[in-house]
């Protein structure tokens, strides 16, 4: 067809639908906004536009591109061509190329620059009905983490400010938009204001130029530490499925350790970004405990989540690039952990070998591996199955979506009674509970517990399971025989299979059964 499709200087590739698609980028796009993953072949993370021109299909008066979808791929290379620095990305799910499109002067692309982080300077485009509800496409709990070191200084402090300040604008804060808040590190870092206090960018500018400049030494790592624990709590206005990030600035370099205060980050589900200013010189670098200090905070040290600045001074053309990162949901890897992102099916033995006063300890244990996780519609969800020689499906993924439900579900199973077919259970359980929510986002984990020898084989339904993507842990008490349970287990069997004597000793195995749960997790997203 002749008809191309005007877009703009921030279409994405993966904003459009079609396999093969002509579109018109309009002219003048600035070149230092544009991003720009990898050479010829690029991530579909990139502007199309900007890659058209990287890679010399138009210059910057715009034109016709054919763009062409292409399968994912490892290893993006930056290369800087056309005056346009392409980036590095280690992986992503989807590609394009560009070529030359059909010439049709009639459709002349409309010079328009509509990004999706609008700048609040200038002629807003038409969209914008609703100013309280900000940039709906800008889905984000952010902390900026400001640097008050000595190691700053009171001048370029207010231009920190200034710069937040901007980002904060440009993000296009709202109450369905970004929300942000504030942390000054120091020696001891302070909450200066949470995401709950202000929904509109014309008050958190006002917060911002308030601020007061505090001084220290640069602990940054503390800060760090004190902002992923505190800052993002439901209280302080943190909303559930909203990436959370923060957003250190770290003028020279820190004078305590990030290592740590990187690891509870990632752990509380929290995408660390650091902006570095003013990186040390070949001359300070003798003072720099750590040099690799950036790598060992970021969410994933692929590139994407450190960002450089020469200096404070002359930064306004730092402030979109930022701003496209931060709305980038996509690419919010650490949002994920293995406290919101699992499914767990348990599959309780009800034989009369077991009795009602052990099952009650067997209940106990399924609760309180089940409470230590994020239990919510778009969170981890949780199943239960109870068998004898029958199976009786007690509650699927879907049934309870909140902590409560799950919990008193649990605490209302009522004991069956009867013989043992533990394979049965198994593939009855692959199939009817795990089956409906095979494709969706959460990995699948199936924890067995019995207290005795099947009746029927165990390995090939246990196999099948495993090739399904479950991960299986088996939990064994009394006279369940341990090959039964290592045949059961996956790989590596020894950290996937538990055994007590007595169902007393369950108790014991909960913290186990959750690290070997979060190391799987883990394990699966390298």
């Amino acid at each position: 067809s002749l008809a191309s499709t005007a877009i703009t200087c921030f279409t994405r590739g993966l904003d459009l639908r079609k396999g093969t698609e002509d579109v018109l980028c309009p002219a003048n796009c600035p070149l230092w906004q544009f991003y720009v993953f990898g050479d010829g072949v690029y991530a579909s993370l990139s502007s199309v536009c900007g890659a058209a021109i990287h890679s010399g299909v138009i210059s910057n008066t715009g034109g016709a591109v054919r763009i062409q979808t292409l399968p994912g791929q490892e290893n993006y290379p930056a290369v800087n061509a056309n005056g346009i620095q392409s980036q590095v990305l280690s992986r992503w799910a989807s590609s394009f190329s560009v070529t030359a499109g059909p010439k049709n002067t009639a459709l002349e692309a409309v010079g328009r620059s509509v990004s999706t982080a609008r700048p609040s300077t200038g002629k807003r485009p038409k969209k914008t009905l609703d100013k309280k509800a900000g940039n709906k496409d800008c889905k984000a709990d952010i902390a900026f983490l400001i640097d008050g070191s000595y190691n700053i200084g009171q001048r370029r402090f207010n231009l920190q400010k200034n710069f937040v300040g901007k980002v904060a604008v440009m993000l296009g804060i709202g109450t369905e938009g970004p929300h942000v808040g504030v942390v000054q590190a120091s020696e001891h870092p302070k909450i200066e204001f949470y995401l709950k206090n202000f929904t509109a960018a014309k008050e958190v500018l006002f917060a911002i130029k308030e601020l007061g400049f505090r001084g220290g030494n640069s602990n940054t790592g503390k800060a760090l530490k004190y902002t992923a624990q505190k800052f993002f709590s439901l209280e302080n206005g943190a909303r559930k499925g909203i990436p959370k990030i923060i957003v250190v600035f770290l003028d020279g370099w820190p004078s305590d350790d990030l290592e740590e205060a990187g690891i509870v980050a990632r752990e509380f589900g929290v995408n660390v970004f650091i902006v570095s200013v003013a990186k040390p010189t070949t001359e300070e670098l003798g003072m720099v405990q750590d040099i690799g200090f950036v790598d060992k905070a970021v969410c994933r040290n692929n590139g994407f989540f450190s960002y450089q600045m020469p200096t404070w001074f002359g930064t306004t053309k730092y402030v979109k690039p930022l701003v496209q990162k931060l709305c980038s949901h996509e690419q919010m890897l650490c949002s994920k952990t293995c406290y919101n992102s699992v499914n767990i099916g348990f599959l309780i033995d009800g034989s009369s070998s077991v009795g009602e006063s052990n099952f009650r300890l067997v209940l106990e244990f399924v609760s309180n591996v089940a409470k230590a996780f994020e239990i919510s519609d778009i969170g981890s969800k949780v199943a239960a199955v109870q068998f004898t020689y029958d199976q009786r499906t007690e509650f699927g993924f879907t049934d309870y979506v909140t902590k409560e439900k799950v919990l008193s579900a649990i605490r209302s199973i009522r004991y069956m009674s009867g013989g043992t077919a533990t394979g049965d259970a198994i593939a009855f359980t692959t199939r009817n509970v795990f089956g409906p929510v095979k494709d969706g986002p959460n990995k699948n984990f199936l924890v067995v517990l019995t207290d005795g020898q099947s009746y029927d084989d165990v390995r090939g339904p246990a196999a099948a399971a495993q090739k399904a993507g479950i991960t299986v842990f088996s939990v064994g008490v009394a006279w369940a025989p341990l090959d039964d349970l290592k045949d059961m287990a996956s790989e590596p069997r020894e950290s996937h299979t538990f055994f007590t004597r007595e169902f007393t000793g369950l108790e014991q195995m909960v913290p186990d059964i959750i690290r070997g749960i979060c190391r799987d997790f883990l394990d699966s997203k390298q």
